[in-house]
């Protein structure tokens, strides 16, 4: 049994949540404001004999309106009829952190271990952190309102009243109603249109809270795979299925083959607008991604191979607490660097692998070594928010501690039937690292004879309680051969005589996205580069100079100003511009901050244009690093 999570106050310790209704309707208000109202119905079994009150996640921002009780014998049933009269309850909305309230629900009278029970809480929401609204302006469109909520960590307690921890999984279903011309989607397996504009969605299988999501907008979808759709916006839908079209199932199948079914059913992706500030949410059955992904050569199309390994680690077995972080993105990394390597071989997942280390190595470079957060297993307090914990860290050190498992396995084919074991173990439920850690150990009694968990240096307990660099790092050896050209390019570009006739030798048309991330990178690195050679990149590599791919758009934008190479500042501005991510948005205002006037001046001017259609912490980001005043949330 898991600790219990210090960032939850409901009674995971009285109930069993065994399904959850939503019955919903979306109101737009303007500007970039909303309300959601209705209802979310319980059905719980009491664990113990004796409770006579619930508790409940909520947020300042919910109002509860009432609590009513089913009569005995009701079922949460999932097209949401009516129960019959309600038996009103008293309930009480008090103080618990910044990121949430305790909502207390009094029980008529003490229950019985194993009574089942039909909660209904009608309130309304809308305005906490989980519901995001954006303005007509912040979508691609730039014609109609949009909205989405989005769960992790601890946010969903602002979308509807909860049991918010991922110790608790529990299947669902939903009505919502939505205003004429928009349409909803959800995590949810089942997706119908009804009269009067209303969705139902089902979802079978039990997920944790953070996993409910809602998306409302002016949206459509097509088909790009037997499993698979993409969603967007009517003016994105043809550039994703172009880019998409046929992808994703590859991705599926070798998931499939090295980790077991996928059980989800299906998986479509929604290109969200411009102003989406992450790069994507691994909702079952619809992931939500950025469109910057959209490079329109399909080179960054591999990027979703993360998101598709959620659907076993993360999605199907999950961290019972945000203290083991680790548990979902270390094994989501090694995963999606196993079906990386069946794809596209062992050079370019290491190359891969090489970029993920380096952003480890800055992170731990930035926060020490010995900073508590570089733990794998990370001590949450009471009152913090687990979001503020987020860092590289649980991805990368994580990866490598998953890496040191396979490596004491010894055997690439033994370890992959391990991870199968492993997800058919544990699928459904909400698992500790010791879960994890002591099956591993019965999974290879040799191993566990030999004492593998306690080697001088690499003890497990080390691993998960000890911060600082990971103490074994895989070998990234095979990527070297694609490492090293993009090195000895870098350094031509960088040297004063600047030898123009080696430098064109290399071809670079053939190099996939990570190995061209890699040579920008150490050219950031050696700039500024000679006086000419910006302008002489340019014009050579137009795949990297007027390309669509974020990446490198990113990474050229940032070699722009680190030159201060002006007269191609305007593809700086056109891409803050274009997209509003971020992990591309901030980088970049960084590097105009602290660069030329011209610099300065561009900045300025570029977030007075956009600062609209920018999701709200990101401008508040971005006001920080341009030392303007922010708005508190």
């Amino acid at each position: 049994m898991a600790a219990r999570d210090a960032a939850s106050a409901c009674s995971t310790d009285a109930f069993e949540l065994r399904h959850l209704h939503l019955a919903l309707r979306v109101a737009f208000e303007p500007p970039g404001r909303g309300r959601l109202q209705g209802s979310v119905r319980l059905e719980l079994a009491c664990l113990r004999d004796g409770v006579a009150e619930l508790v409940l996640d909520s947020h300042s921002s919910v109002q509860v309106e009432s609590a009513g009780l089913a009569p005995p014998g009701s079922r949460c049933l999932e097209d949401g009829p009516e129960l019959g009269a309600l038996r009103p309850l008293a309930f009480q909305s008090r103080p618990f952190a910044s990121y949430g309230s305790a909502l207390h629900v009094s029980l008529p009278e003490p229950l019985t271990c194993g009574d089942v029970l039909v909660l209904e809480i009608a309130y309304r929401a809308g305005g906490g952190p989980g519901v995001c609204w954006l303005t007509p302006e912040q979508t691609a469109g730039k014609l109609k309102p949009y909205m989405y909520t989005q769960g992790q960590a601890v946010l969903n307690r602002s979308f509807f009243p909860c049991f918010d921890t991922p110790a608790i999984k529990s299947t669902y279903s939903a009505v919502i109603k939505v205003p004429d011309g928009f349409t909803a989607v959800m995590s949810a397996i089942t997706w119908e249109k009804q009269k009067d504009n209303t969705f139902l969605f089902k979802m079978p299988h039990p997920i944790p809270s953070y996993l409910v999501a809602l998306v409302v907008g002016d949206i459509v979808s097509a088909e790009v795979g037997p499993r698979s759709r993409v969603w967007a916006e009517p003016c994105l839908i043809e550039a994703a299925k172009k880019e998409y079209s046929g992808v994703i199932e590859e991705f599926l199948t070798t998931g499939e083959k090295l980790f077991g079914p996928y059980v989800w059913e299906r998986y479509d992706v929604l290109f969200m607008p411009p102003s989406f500030p992450f790069g994507g949410m691994e909702n079952p059955c619809i992931t939500f991604v950025t469109p910057c992904l959209l490079a329109g050569d399909r080179s960054l199309a591999d990027v979703i191979i993360h998101e598709i390994s959620h659907s076993w680690f993360g999605n199907l077995v999950t961290n019972a607490h945000w203290g083991e972080f680790w548990l979902n993105e270390g094994f989501t990394m090694y995963a999606q660097r196993r079906i990386t390597t069946e794809i596209y071989g062992a050079a370019y997942t290491c190359l891969e692998a090489a970029t993920g280390r380096a952003l480890l190595r800055q992170h731990m470079d930035n926060t020490g070594e010995d900073h508590p957060l570089n733990k794998l297993r990370v001590i949450i307090e009471p009152g913090v928010d687990p979001e503020d914990t987020y860092n590289e860290t649980p991805y990368e050190k994580g990866y490598c501690f998953v890496a040191y498992l396979a490596h004491l396995v010894g055997n690439q084919s033994k370890f992959d039937a391990f991870l199968q074991a492993y997800v058919n173990q544990f699928k459904f439920q909400s698992i500790t690292a010791d879960d994890a850690l002591k099956f591993y150990l019965q999974y290879f009694p040799e191993l566990k004879k030999k004492g593998v968990d306690t080697i001088p240096g690499f003890e497990f307990d080390r691993w998960l309680n000890t911060p600082g660099w990971p103490p074994y790092l895989p070998d990234l050896s095979p990527g070297e051969k694609l490492m090293k050209p993009a090195e000895k390019l870098a350094e031509l570009w960088a040297s004063p005589d600047h030898n123009m006739e080696a430098i064109k030798a290399t071809d670079i048309s053939a190099w996939k996205t990570f190995q061209l991330v890699y040579f920008l990178d150490k050219v950031l690195e050696k700039s500024p580069l000679p006086d000419g050679n910006i302008e002489k990149m340019s014009s050579l590599y137009p795949k990297i100079s007027r390309g669509q791919n974020a990446e490198l758009r990113l990474r050229w934008c940032q070699i722009l100003l680190k030159n201060n190479h002006d007269a191609e500042f305007d593809k700086v501005k056109d891409f803050l511009h274009s997209q509003g991510k971020q992990k591309y948005t901030l980088p970049i205002y960084r590097a105009m901050v602290s660069g030329s006037e011209t610099a300065q001046a561009l900045a300025v001017e570029t977030f007075s244009a956009t600062a609209p259609q920018l999701h709200v912490h990101v401008q508040n980001y971005v006001k920080k690093i341009l030392g303007l005043k922010t708005e508190a949330n």
